[in-house]
């Protein structure tokens, strides 16, 4: 009995630390180490892109399109560019929902999902330098895509 009584106590504690995050400017600041200065180096070069938005959707840093688009089907992710994944503390892991439409002949999309996600693994701000003209490529012919 008592030991389930830890369990329990131990999943409410567990309940209790995840914080729901309005603003992508809290997801940042409650963050720790090197991937602190990844996530705003990446912030700053998707935002640099015009109709590229934030917000916090699935309680992470999320980047959307912000311009008209033709009406399509919510679940079809179709405003949806990326969003940040850290379930790993040691990079950031840049998920592209809809990343199986784009053309991307430099490789740096990862992964076959049956869903048609594709990710970039971003491990520190150097990294990111390395693949910011290959990345920058990429949004571009997600764009293409989805612009009226």
């Amino acid at each position: 009995m008592r030991h389930r009584l830890f369990i329990i106590l131990g999943v409410m504690a567990k309940a209790a630390k995840k914080i729901a995050y309005t603003t992508v400017d809290e997801f940042i600041q409650a963050q720790e180490g090197s991937v602190v200065n990844t996530l705003k180096a990446l912030r700053k070069l998707l935002l640099s892109i015009k109709g590229v938005g934030e917000q916090v959707k699935w309680n992470s840093p999320a980047y959307y399109y912000t311009g008209e688009m033709k009406a399509f089907d919510a679940k079809d992710y179709k405003r949806d560019l990326a969003v940040v994944n850290l379930n790993r503390k040691e990079y950031v892991l840049l998920v592209f929902p809809t990343g199986a439409r784009i053309k991307d002949p430099s490789g740096l999309l990862e992964g076959d999902y049956s869903d048609g996600r594709r990710m970039v693994k971003i491990v520190d701000v150097q990294d990111l330098k390395a693949k910011e003209k290959a990345l920058l490529q990429i949004v571009k012919e997600w764009l293409k895509g989805v612009q009226k």
